[in-house]
Order: C-alpha cells, then sequence, then structure tokens
C-alpha cells in the first residue's frame, strides 16, 4: 500500500537536528511511498518573541540534494508548518508565496495570551490546562477559516504537554462543540484534517475527533508522524491508516502543489 508520512522535521526546524537524508533513507527502510517534510516556519519563539527573519534558502537545498539521492520508489515533497499565521497574516501570506510548496500545515505553539509557546507553560492542575485550551481553541478557530492553511495539524496538541508530561487527566469532551465549528470550517472551504501519530503515541486520541469529522461530511485527512528524528519517521502512520478504515473512511490524503489528492485505503 502507499503509505505517506507528511509531519516530519529536519534541521530546518529550530528544534531538530535531523538531516533530510536520514529520513529519506529510514522512509524508504520502513517502507514508505512518500515523505512531505513541514519544518518549522515560526513566527513567534517560545518566549513569544515576534521572529523576522526567515529563510527558504536552506530548506529548498536539502530537498534538492536529497532527491538527487532519494531511494528509488520514494516521493520527496516539501511542505511547511506555519505556527500561529492568524496573528500575522499579511506576514503569512507574503512567506508562503516565495516558494513552491507541496503542503502547508498550520498549527498553534503559543498562546496569544502572553505569546509562549505550549511547552513552555507549566500545568500543575486542571484550571491552568483549561486557561489554555481556551486560549488554544481560539486560534484553531481562527486558523480554520485562513486560505492560506491546507490542513490544519494536530488538534489534540497541548494533552502533550498536560497529560502526558504533567500529569493531568484532562479531556476534550468540554471543548467537541468547537471544534465541530473548526471542522466544519476546514469541510466548508474544501480544506483538511491531520492525524498526527506523535510518533506513533498519539493515534487514538484522533478516534473522537475523526468520527464527527466524518459526520459532518469531512473527507480530507493527512497523516503525519511528527518525527524529529529519523528513527520515526512513519511511525503510526499503518495504525493510522487502520484507524481510518475502522470508521469508515475510503481515503486518505496527501497533497501535491497544495491540491488534495486521494489515496484508496
Amino acid at each position: 500500500m502507499f503509505l505517506a508520512d507528511c509531519h516530519n522535521h529536519t534541521q530546518c526546524s529550530a528544534d531538530c537536528e535531523e538531516s533530510l537524508l536520514r529520513v529519506v533513507e529510514q522512509a524508504a527502510r520502513v517502507g514508505l511511498s512518500m515523505v512531505c517534510t513541514t519544518d518549522h516556519l515560526d513566527l513567534l519563539g517560545r518566549s513569544g518573541k515576534v521572529l523576522d527573519h526567515w529563510d527558504w534558502q536552506p530548506c529548498v537545498e536539502q530537498l534538492e540534494r536529497a532527491r538527487a539521492l532519494c531511494p528509488e520508489g520514494l516521493e520527496l515533497c516539501m511542505g511547511i508548518e506555519i505556527n500561529v499565521p492568524h496573528l500575522f497574516p499579511e506576514r503569512a501570506r507574503q512567506l508562503l508565496s516565495q516558494v513552491e510548496l507541496d503542503l502547508v500545515v498550520g498549527s498553534a505553539h503559543n498562546l496569544q495570551k502572553d505569546g509562549m509557546d505550549f511547552c513552555e507553560w507549566i500545568y500543575p492542575d486542571e484550571s491552568r490546562c483549561y486557561e489554555a485550551l481556551d486560549d488554544y481553541f481560539d486560534s484553531l478557530l481562527a486558523m480554520s477559516g485562513m486560505e492560506e492553511v491546507d490542513v490544519l495539524a494536530h488538534i489534540p496538541y497541548t494533552l502533550r504537554y498536560m497529560n502526558d508530561r504533567d500529569g493531568n487527566r484532562v479531556t476534550l469532551d468540554s471543548y467537541y462543540g468547537r471544534i465541530e465549528v473548526i471542522l466544519s470550517n476546514l469541510i466548508t472551504r474544501g480544506a483538511g484534517m491531520e492525524l498526527n501519530t506523535n510518533r506513533g503515541r498519539s493515534v487514538d486520541d484522533y478516534r473522537p475527533i475523526l468520527e464527527r469529522y466524518r459526520r459532518l461530511g469531512g473527507e480530507i485527512v493527512t497523516l503525519g508522524s511528527d518525527a524529529h528524528v529519523a528513527q520515526d519517521i512513519g511511525r503510526g502512520i499503518p495504525e493510522g491508516v487502520q484507524l481510518l478504515r475502522e470508521l469508515g473512511f475510503r481515503y486518505y490524503t496527501v497533497y501535491r502543489r497544495r491540491k488534495p489528492e486521494f489515496i484508496p485505503l
């Protein structure tokens, strides 16, 4: 089966030191058919500082080098994960127009409230968690209407820090009404959502979200491991495919030149 990992990172991301050559070698080793890199285009830093410099050249150059050495049978595409584009819409549009991309994944890593990265916050109790979640879903709602965003990334993202790292047991139960509005916005404008496996750790977290998405008529779902080291590339992708099958989806989605293409399940 054609398996694609459409969310992963290389040394062109500030939080990653991995080379794209090692990524594609591992991708071929584990049987992937496509890798779409989505390095971080951060408009805010972890402390909330506005980042006003971005250079596409390292991304483009490493892609060209890796394509020249790419193993046979593996397709290599270039996407980007743009962080908080709704806070800087004009700058986001200007940056995204500078190169030819296959996929733009939109994410919210920083709070609107103080600009801090969610990973920099500490979550000692549920009150702190819900304060952050309110802010987070406001960001996703704003982003869901942006034409610049092809796919909305990792909807349960903040739970990585609240529950997995800080030991809370927060659920998204009180947010599913807002999530449905976000999903409906994506569906209305022909955009999609991502099943982000978080290196194979979080596949089933998407079950209730995908159930609602399908009920609302959603069809565009990309799969990504969020790998930051080569050994994690592709992790959880087969399990994500299986979950989509269980929920009645007929295909998952890859992007080429910002256009969705459907891979039968």
